[in-house]
């Protein structure tokens, strides 16, 4: 097995473990964090409030994992940008629909 292959696996481990806390937060019986480190707000409704997070998270590993087929053709291709950025933009985007979105529909007013 060559370096390439070797790369895209470890990627997609880590996709597969974003996923496995994904499906681990869908099934919690309390509210569970997003952020590190941090409380979770006043929750009104924790199943829902669980499965949109748990969602989130699981979408989050999957196109981690599809932004990571460019490690398939090689160290010194272009193509390993849109890994880069790709991921870049994914984070951003899954921190603002928590904040912007789950955050704001789930908290206890």
């Amino acid at each position: 097995m060559d370096g390439r292959m070797i790369g895209f696996i470890v990627w997609a481990v880590v996709g597969c473990i974003v996923i496995g806390i994904g499906m681990s937060a869908f099934f919690q019986k309390k509210a569970v964090g997003f952020w590190a480190n941090i409380e979770t707000f006043p929750v009104n409704d924790i199943k829902k409030y669980n499965h949109a997070t748990g969602k989130l998270l699981i979408i989050y590993g999957v196109i981690f994992i599809v932004l990571g087929i460019p490690l398939l053709t090689g160290q010194n291709t272009p193509y390993i940008l849109l890994s880069v950025l790709g991921i870049m933009i994914e984070t951003i985007a899954i921190m603002a629909i928590y904040s912007l979105v789950i955050m704001k529909k789930y908290r206890e007013k």
